[in-house]
């Protein structure tokens, strides 16, 4: 065989290319010790020295994936070509709070300050109350109790306080919802939530400067850049109500931070049933959807949000009085004066409620400096409230309020500093208030322009391993601009012809045409400690000054309010609230066992109150009569809780919380303080039988031995002054409950959870002091809620 010569090239490719550079914090440019760096697809990993400085050598010409972990970090993924030597310094967020603070230790969120009582609670909780409201979740909380219009609506109490004394935030945004009404429920769909976190008292001044009771915040759960889809479907029956509810969500994210989510949710229920009757008119319809889309980068990003919400209450038709005589029966009978069959109309009395949210939010970090985020975001709350009422005007709304919200937000955290960050920000607001006047019926809260504007600037030090400090201020200025309609009679009979003649604007006769406007200045400030030699010990010391303006309710209410059956008087000379709360907590944490003990004392200058004063005589007959007034006051009180894993499989859980309230200006308690209250629950778990969790929980809850005194009012069918006993509390009651679950793995992708709760065990039959409805029926007997969960 002959070879002719046929030439041969053989180029070798070379080999010697490298990557250097250093692993550094986006903030403040220190080097991350550890960092893992990985070639994808060539398998190679190395770390980080003690400088941050890494390097790849002996590399090829091509094109290469480098990523790049560290502790606390987002992972980041990087894409190059790489064809000459290169130097790539990389850039990696190493703050827990960019991590939305969602960081679990046991089931306890990450927190959201130093030095505040606070708490939360998890998705997982959150999914057990999917049938609940918000307010029901919350009471998980040691220190959280509710104030209830029968079971459907719920308001959180803190440390005693509620209403607008409550700030809530919903993923960011702070709800604008009547929230002053004692019968206006949170509008939030508690299945849009991913956690909840309760922080006790003012001591959070970012989100406000009025929260004298506390702050509730409800956020999203962590979305992550990846590219994914996921979601889950529950679906609850309930023997009680006779209904159920479903949700479902549904999340895609994408690799390079764009993300999207849906969710939706139904509620139904016909009347409710004590243990020996039919709560007539107790049923529900709740509909709630919202949709979440954006981008999240390390570097920038934006999301935008929409919610709705509505809900159709029924009002228990036998707490709808006609007279202060049908008051007196009610509280003497010991059982509704009406009881009807089950049926799942809603009828009059009742409330129809929407809520439209939206709001965009977009946020810049800047490299050594900190990151910025401002805010818009725009509510509408439509509420009708319906009464019992005859002839033409017999389907129309008593009430029927438009408020229409918008608001601006721009905050600024300094944050490239190890031991202290610095955070601003300054809040606009403008709010309309429209009362529809063709109701037939006096209008109880007037038309309002109400202006507020905000700035703050707290400041964290961390002073060593142990003790960390934070301190900050806030002013607050608020104005009110209303338009109302005085009845000359009230107008003398308040006095307001002597101090308030300037605010008449026009003489009607028998009315007076007036324009009352209120500028109020608040100031509110924090100072906290916060000591821990270890995560398992930590003592809290936080002091909150803390100011609240008055709301339209207090100010300007002056008629029948319908859906709460009495008539409510504001008073135009009420002024800002002034609280002094110090709070601290001691909190041990270990494997085995661990306890909180969290006393605070908080002394309120000008605390306005709501109160039964008497009667007045009206074409619809006597109501009774609550006036608000402005006394000073002192609530102090313990939460405790305790836990003890005895083995692997078995638990315990402890609760207790007291909490006093006195009227100091006149020595006499204050109302609406929740009763003492002890609950435990024993937890069985094991990793078999696909997960099963059994727990059995025991409440009780004692009788409010201090109350103010009841009132005497004129009964017109005795002819005689006879003792209303509004104020007297109902006796202490005991309630269990039971709660199961098991999970199943369908594949790979799916999972299903299925649950079983049982509330009031034993049927007991009860009375709480916070229902509104005890003077007229018993409390909720007993209720079989099963839930199917799917996780895809």
């Amino acid at each position: 065989m002959l070879c002719i010569g046929v030439p041969f090239y053989v180029i070798a490719q070379t080999c010697d290319l490298s990557i250097q550079g250093q692993v550094i914090d986006f903030h403040d440019a220190t080097p991350l010790k550890g960092a893992e760096l990985i070639l994808l697809d060539r398998g190679v990993t190395i770390v980080s020295d003690q400088n941050g400085r890494y390097e790849f050598a002996g590399l090829c010409p091509g094109d290469y994936e480098l990523q790049v972990s560290h502790p606390d970090c987002t992972t980041q993924t990087i894409e190059f070509y790489l064809e000459t030597d290169r130097i790539l310094d990389i850039k990696l967020e190493h703050h827990l709070e960019e991590l939305e603070e969602v960081k679990v230790v046991g089931e306890k969120l990450y927190d959201k300050t130093n030095s505040a009582q606070e708490k939360g609670i998890t998705a997982g909780v959150l999914d057990m109350y999917s049938s609940a409201s918000l307010g029901d979740a919350l009471k998980e909380i040691t220190g959280v109790s509710s104030l209830n219009t029968g079971s459907n609506i719920v308001k959180p109490v803190i440390h005693g306080l509620s209403g607008t004394r409550v700030l809530i935030l919903n993923d960011g945004v702070r709800m604008q919802d009547m929230e002053w009404g004692d019968e206006h429920a949170p509008n939030v769909d508690i299945n849009s939530a991913g956690t909840a976190t309760v922080i006790k008292g003012a001591s959070a001044l970012q989100y406000g400067g009025d929260a004298i009771g506390g702050v509730i915040l409800l956020e999203q759960e962590r979305v992550f850049a990846q590219d994914t889809l996921f979601g889950k479907t529950q679906l609850n029956g309930m023997t009680n109500g006779r209904g159920g509810v479903f949700s479902s969500e549904l999340t895609k994210t994408f690799g390079q931070g764009w993300f999207a989510k849906g969710q939706a949710s139904y509620k139904r229920l016909g009347d409710q049933e004590s243990p020996d009757y039919v709560l007539s008119n107790t049923g529900i319809q709740e509909l709630g959807a919202s949709l979440h889309l954006g981008k999240r980068q390390l570097e920038w990003g934006f999301d935008v949000r929409y919610s709705y919400y509505d809900a159709n209450i029924a009002i228990l038709r036998a707490s709808h009085i006609g007279n202060i005589d049908d008051l007196i029966r009610g509280i003497n009978s010991g059982e509704p004066l009406v009881i009807e069959p089950f049926t799942y109309d809603l009828v009059r009395p009742r409330q129809e409620v929407t809520h439209h949210l939206g709001k965009l939010l977009a946020y810049r970090r800047f490299e050594g400096l900190g990151k910025l985020t401002v805010q818009y975001d725009f509510q509408n709350n439509r509420r009708f409230e319906y009464d019992v009422r005859v002839g033409s005007d017999r389907d129309k709304a008593s009430i029927d309020l438009d408020l229409t919200t918008h608001s601006a937000t721009a905050d600024f955290k300094w944050d490239a500093k190890e031991n202290y960050q610095l955070q601003a920000g300054l809040m606009g607001r403008y709010q309309n208030n429209f009362a529809n006047p063709d109701t037939g019926v006096r209008r109880l809260i007037p038309d309002y322009d109400k202006y507020d504007f905000g700035s703050y600037i707290i400041a964290d030090y961390r002073a060593n391993d142990s003790w960390t400090l934070d301190t900050g201020l806030r002013y607050d200025f608020v104005r009110i601009d209303a338009k109302k309609f005085y009845q000359v009679s009230r107008w003398e009979e308040r006095g307001y012809n002597t101090e308030f003649q300037e605010f008449v604007i026009d003489d009607l006769g028998t009315q007076l045409l007036t324009n009352p406007v209120f500028d109020f200045n608040n100031l509110s400030a924090t100072f906290g400690a916060n000591f821990s030699r270890k995560r398992e010990n930590v003592l809290r010391f936080n002091y909150a000054l803390s100011q609240r303006a008055p709301n339209p309710s207090e100010l300007f209410s002056d008629g029948l309010h319908h859906s709460a059956a009495r008539i409510e008087l504001g008073d135009l000379r009420i002024k800002s609230e002034t609280a002094h709360k110090i709070s601290v907590a001691q909190e041990w944490s270990y494997d085995r066992w661990g306890v909180t003990l969290e006393p605070y004392f908080n002394v309120i200058r000008d605390f306005v109150l709501l109160e039964p004063s008497g009667v007045e005589f009206t074409l619809r007959g006597a109501f009774p009569v609550w006036e608000f007034r402005q006394t000073d006051a002192r609530i102090m009180g313990l939460d405790a809780a305790g836990y003890i894993a005895w083995n692997t499989h078995w638990k315990t859980d402890h609760s207790f919380a007291i909490t006093k309230g006195t009227d100091t200006e006149n020595d006499i308690p204050l109302i609406n303080i929740p009763a003492a209250r002890i609950g435990n629950r024993i937890t069985y778990r094991t990793n078999k039988n696909n997960g099963l969790e059994v727990s059995l929980r025991s409440d009780y809850i004692f009788r409010q031995n201090e109350y103010p005194p009841d009132i005497t009012v004129f009964s017109p069918e005795q002819q005689q002054e006879v003792l209303l006993e509004i104020n007297t509390p109902p006796d202490a009651y005991h309630l269990l409950g039971l709660y199961g679950k098991m999970d199943f793995a369908l594949s790979d992708k799916l999972g299903l959870t299925t649950s079983l709760t049982v509330t009031n065990l034993l049927n007991t039959q009860y009375r709480d002091y916070l229902n509104r409805q005890r003077f007229f029926a018993d409390d909720l007997g007993r209720n079989i809620i099963v839930q199917l969960k799917l996780n895809y």
